[in-house]
């Protein structure tokens, strides 16, 4: 019986080193006390969020960090737009506002769709930048967890 592991994708990997580049220097002279690293991470979560973006049917919101990280790539138009019109076909648009919790859920339901949605399309989610989304009790047992409740301890 041969066992086979699901391929999830480095969502840095939509984007090119010379734009990450772009995008993580603008982050990080707005942010100093973010590292290389971290910014390269954002960079990928941002990518794999407007990845869902352009395929869901249903709103979507990014944590705060994300979010920030849309910011930055954004102030980059003629990449940004090139970017998209390139991996979609069209413009994901940012559309910051009020959706009737009562029809769409609220802020964290609508994060947990981007998760689920980033998740769905093969992508690695990092937790660090979905603070609020309980990831841990998540039924996906490739999210990289190590602090789930519900692994019994060594």
């Amino acid at each position: 019986m041969t066992e086979t592991t699901a391929h999830l994708v480095d969502p840095r990997e939509l984007i090119s080193p010379e734009i990450r580049e772009k995008i993580s220097t603008t982050v990080r002279a707005q942010h100093p006390q973010i590292t290389e690293d971290r910014a390269d991470a954002g960079i990928g979560q941002m990518a794999a969020f407007l990845t869902a973006c352009a395929t869901s049917d249903r709103p979507l919101s990014p944590s705060p960090e994300v979010d920030d990280y849309w910011h930055a790539f954004l102030m980059h138009t003629e990449d940004y737009d090139t970017w998209c019109a390139d991996r979609f076909g069209k413009k994901v648009h940012h559309k910051p506002g009020y959706l009737d919790p009562e029809e769409h859920g609220g802020g964290k339901m609508l994060r947990q769709y981007a998760v689920d949605t980033i998740t769905e399309l093969g992508f690695l989610v990092d937790p660090d930048f979905w603070p609020e989304i309980e990831l841990a009790e998540c039924s996906q047992c490739h999210a990289n967890c190590s602090d789930s409740p519900l692994t019994p301890e060594s």
